[in-house]
């Protein structure tokens, strides 16, 4: 009986600091995690404005070369 005491108490000293190093990593893990999730967020966030940039860039250069068009047409 008296070996058992000793184990629990053992298993004890050594279990909980193993257990809270564990529950501490999951912590931060999940941290990192949702900061990389945020980060994508704001990625596609990014790209999507730059889509709609060059998006509307290319519909004013379409537009820049239907006008100028005419004109050439004209001199011919």
């Amino acid at each position: 009986m008296g070996e058992f005491v000793g184990l629990v108490a053992i298993v004890m000293i050594f279990g909980i600091p193993i257990i809270a190093i564990l529950g501490g990593y999951s912590t931060k893990k999940a941290k990192l995690q949702a900061e990389m999730v945020k980060d994508q967020l704001e990625l596609e966030k990014l790209k999507h404005q730059n889509y709609l940039i060059e998006t509307e860039k290319m519909r004013l250069e379409l537009e820049k070369i239907k006008l100028e068009s005419p004109k050439d047409n004209l001199n011919l």
